[in-house]
């Protein structure tokens, strides 16, 4: 069972990863004809995907109640790298619902 948190906890901080490149991505592709030839936007497609082979392996043994619900995560670790790469605002109400997501993850991992 370790072992499939452990593969939803890469996947998570991967499909946050697959964010991040998209819209690098996205900032770098100045018409609708390159878009899909931008590096970093194939490699945040190619990231994303990488997530979703591990997280499928993961609901291999743990409840899809759980893993999905758990994906929300991935909300806190793209608000705080955006707000360091791109300054984008992370103010009392983004942490209030960031930790509000955040006790709810826990809530449902809890044993017993």
């Amino acid at each position: 069972m370790r072992i499939s948190y452990l593969l939803l906890a890469v996947s998570i901080c991967l499909g946050a990863i697959g964010q991040i490149f998209l819209k690098m991505g996205a900032n770098k592709a100045d018409t609708a004809a390159f878009f899909f030839l931008e590096p970093r936007l194939l490699m945040g497609f190619g990231v994303y995907f990488c997530s979703a082979i591990l997280y499928t392996l993961a609901l291999k043994k743990l409840p899809l109640s759980v893993a999905f619900p758990s994906v929300s995560l991935s909300y806190a670790i793209v608000s705080i790298l955006a707000h360091l790469i791109w300054k984008e605002p992370f103010g009392v109400r983004q942490i209030a619902g960031l930790a509000t997501i955040s006790l709810g993850v826990f809530l449902l991992n809890r044993n017993g």
